[in-house]
């Protein structure tokens, strides 16, 4: 310690005698000239101090002094810059400046400060700033270190003595271009005589021939790296190097057995796999993968080897059927090689062996055997029942030769078109078969051994229905076209094309003509344009949806095979309204006739005025009209709103107090006699005639009376009754439903079926019913032809 202070001391003397101003031994400068230029004797370039100063004395710098300065204390020195106040302090005012602060030349090499001398009465600047910078000196205070340790490394084995394993670099922080402080000198201290390491450039080295990865393969080598040129007093530092010897084929493969015995059921599957065998590596990876073959032996042919995926076993698998009553065994000889070879070790012995493999097959007791193991069959549809498709044949493989019965699985024939002889495994139709609901029939045929029935066999039988021309061709889509009441003469409205569930060899041939009863109409004409599509064409304008909205045009269409199908479709043509470019505006001819004064909305809104009107007054009936409790039974028809049932319904309510009358209280006698009810009169006329009328007399009803009697009762008690509200209605149920004769009248579901409904009984129902009637179609408003 004694010695590094006093080696601070002189360099810190030798610094303060380079670095003092100039003015000091030379001629001042002028007073004048000081804020003009800068004078000699106020030049400073740069301070020297040793870092890691451990004294406990604020280290000494170095002294600012300007030529001005009489010793009298008005010059003020000011020093500023990095470290300025904190790292380095001035005397203001003799100049003096400190380190107060350990300075570590690794962290900050120099530092850069700015003094300064101004006149302490005035502060006015009596130097102009003057720049300098203090410089760390560097000592031998680090040692070298490996940043990247420890290391890991791989080297082939069996390498040769001088192969290049991995370079180690050390780093020194301490100052290169000082000294021999960061100069670093490499050795091994760990890891002889395998490895050595260049004392100059720390390459690691293989010192040792012929090291065997398999009889060691990992090794740990210790560096040393030592500053100052390795000489006595420098500072060292080591890292650790893992060095693992890599593979090579350096070892041929060899199985553990000269013999090896397997056996196989003689049932099993191609592919099934009979054993495993393993030509051992000492190698590994690459350098142990393993390729097998069957070089030689009676079943070459009969038995493959592959290897698995990982490249190290050979898996034995059945190639072809085996058959112990043919070869009970067979002898494989095989060979095991290595599939990647090292050319600097090849030429030492051959990396291959072998070995033989001797596989027994086992008896077991086999299903029946088909003569082929799928059938093809061609069938034309119009197949009479009882043809023979086809007739398969099976057989016990065994030595047995047990008899074999046939059967059809269920599941292939669920709709049971087929039948098959249990004995002769004849094939035959018993429904007859339609190629356009099933164009393909695939059978699958069991065979069993009688005296086994667990030995069963399947083969499919695939049965193709050949087309025949049964099948008449129809319009497609457009059963309904639309012509513009402004359309002319010979103008198209409408192109029909025709499909044919059929499927000739030389495709459909279409030909197109009307009906008979239409050939000659006065406004439609059809014309066949021979390409499987037909035009309709108008004969004559002026069309008017006042005159006729609907006509119906029969169409004729044939095929062209034989024998010839023919059919009718019906083409429903609507008078419709359009625009300049014919789209279609209305085709309901009830619009021409609506008053101009009044719109379709206005006649919507004033409809659901009339509903909601009728709904308000059902709702909220007025409770004096109700005299007394026998309108009870006759407020319960009036709520129930659901549809009835007819005669079978008897949930809605007590049906038994309709069919006895004498059980419910007698009607008092009206309290105005002879004063009738004028606004309904009691007939109920729509469906009676179905139904067998009764007599009522007495007020009364017998037990085997029908309840239309009843009710006709009870309404003309209540036409009778002068207390009953006038807009009361009676709503009749018992003859309206599934029971009845006349079945439901109401609408729901009417529109699930797609099949024309007939409307004309409701021209037998009366005038009441007319305009319905008229409105389905049941009275002929005109004699106007359809077409």
């Amino acid at each position: 310690d004694n010695v590094f202070v006093w080696f601070a001391s002189l360099l810190a003397a030798l610094c303060i005698l380079t670095l003092l101003p100039r003015g000091l031994v030379g001629k001042p400068a002028e007073e004048g000239d000081a804020l003009h230029r800068v004078k000699r004797g106020w030049v400073w370039n740069q301070f020297f101090v040793l870092e890691e100063y451990t004294g406990l004395e604020p280290l000494y710098i170095g002294k600012l002094h300007s030529d001005m300065d009489r010793g009298d204390g008005s010059i003020k020195y000011i020093l500023s810059g990095e470290g300025a106040g904190t790292t380095f302090t001035i005397d203001d005012g003799t100049g003096d400046i400190h380190a107060i602060q350990r300075l570590d030349r690794e962290v900050k090499a120099q530092y850069l400060l700015r003094a300064q001398a101004r006149n302490r009465l005035t502060d006015q600047p009596l130097e102009p700033e003057s720049q300098f910078v203090v410089k760390i000196q560097d000592i031998n205070d680090n040692e070298p270190k490996f940043p990247d340790g420890p290391y890991h490394a791989s080297v082939p084995e069996m390498s040769h003595i001088g192969t290049s394993v991995i370079q180690l670099t050390a780093t020194d922080a301490d100052d290169p271009t000082y000294g021999s402080s960061a100069r670093v000198v490499y050795s091994i201290l760990e890891g002889q005589p395998y490895f050595s390491v260049d004392a100059k450039t720390g390459v690691v080295r293989v010192s040792l021939a012929d090291m065997d990865r398999e009889t060691r393969e990992n090794y740990t080598v210790v560096i040393q790296a030592k500053d100052m040129g390795g000489q006595l007093g420098g500072l060292a530092g080591t890292t650790s190097v893992n060095i693992r010897l890599g593979d090579v084929n350096d070892n041929p493969p060899t199985f553990d057995q000269r013999l090896y015995q397997m056996s196989i059921p003689e049932a099993a599957p191609v592919g099934s796999v009979v054993g495993r065998i393993w030509a051992k590596d000492r190698d590994v990876g690459v350098n142990a993968e393993m390729e097998y073959s069957i070089i030689d032996g009676d079943g070459r042919d009969t038995f493959d080897i592959s290897t698995d995926p990982t490249n190290l076993f050979g898996i034995i698998t059945v190639k072809r059927p085996l058959n112990f009553e043919s070869k009970p065994s067979y002898t494989l000889k095989v060979e095991g090689a290595n599939t990647h070879l090292d050319p600097a070790f090849r030429h030492r012995v051959p990396f291959k062996d072998m070995t033989i493999v001797h596989v027994s097959v086992e008896d077991v007791d086999e299903p029946p055997l088909f003569d082929a193991p799928a059938y093809y069959v061609e069938l034309a549809e119009d197949a009479e029942i009882g043809t023979v498709v086809r007739t398969v044949t099976a057989r016990d493989p065994d030595a047995a030769n047990n008899t074999v019965r046939y059967s059809i699985e269920k599941s292939s024939d669920p709709d049971k078109f087929f039948y098959l002889e249990i004995t002769s495994g004849s094939l035959m139709t018993v429904r007859s078969l339609d190629r356009e609901e099933v164009g393909w029939h695939n059978i699958t045929i069991l065979a069993m051994e009688m005296n086994n029935p667990t030995q069963i066999s399947s083969a499919s039988v695939a049965v193709r229905v050949l087309d025949v021309n049964d099948n008449p061709p129809s319009l497609t889509h457009y059963l309904e076209a639309y012509v513009c009441e402004s359309a002319k003469a010979g103008q198209l409205i409408q192109t029909v094309t025709a499909v044919d569930p059929d499927q000739p060899l030389g495709g459909q041939h279409f030909s197109y003509r009307l009906a008979p009863e239409a050939a000659n109409n006065p406004n439609f004409t059809l014309r066949d344009n021979q390409d499987n599509t037909a035009w309709i064409l108008t004969r004559r304008g002026g069309w008017s949806q006042q005159d006729q909205t609907v006509f119906y045009l029969p169409v004729v269409i044939s095929d062209g095979e034989q024998p010839v199908q023919t059919s009718t479709s019906t083409l429903t043509v609507r008078v419709c309204s359009c625009d300049r470019e014919g789209n279609v505006m209305s085709c309901d001819a009830e619009a021409h006739s609506l008053p101009a004064s009044l719109s379709r909305g206005a006649l919507i809104a004033i409809l659901a005025l009339m509903i909601l009107l009728m709904l308000s007054l059902r709702t909220h009936r007025k409770k004096p009209y109700l005299c007394d409790e026998e309108e009870n039974v006759h407020e319960n028809i009036v709520r129930y709103d659901d549809e009835g049932g007819g005669e079978e319904d008897t949930e809605a309510f007590d049906i038994g107090a309709m069919w006895n009358p004498r059980e419910a209280h007698h009607p008092q006698p009206p309290p105005h006699p002879g004063k009738t009810r004028q606004d309904m009169l009691p007939e109920i006329e729509s469906l009676s005639r179905y139904v067998p009328q009764a007599c009522v007399a007495g007020g009364g009803l017998g037990e085997g009376s029908n309840v239309r009697g009843y009710v006709l009762a009870k309404l003309l008690d209540a036409d009778s009754d002068a207390c009953a509200p006038p807009y009361d209605s009676l709503q009749t149920y018992a003859y309206e439903g599934e029971g009845s004769v006349a079945e439901s009248l109401s609408s729901l579901q009417s529109g699930a079926s797609n099949t024309d409904h007939e409307y004309d009984y409701l021209s037998d129902w009366g005038p009441r019913f007319k305009k319905l009637a008229e409105m389905y179609g049941a009275l002929e408003t005109n004699g106007a032809p359809a077409w």
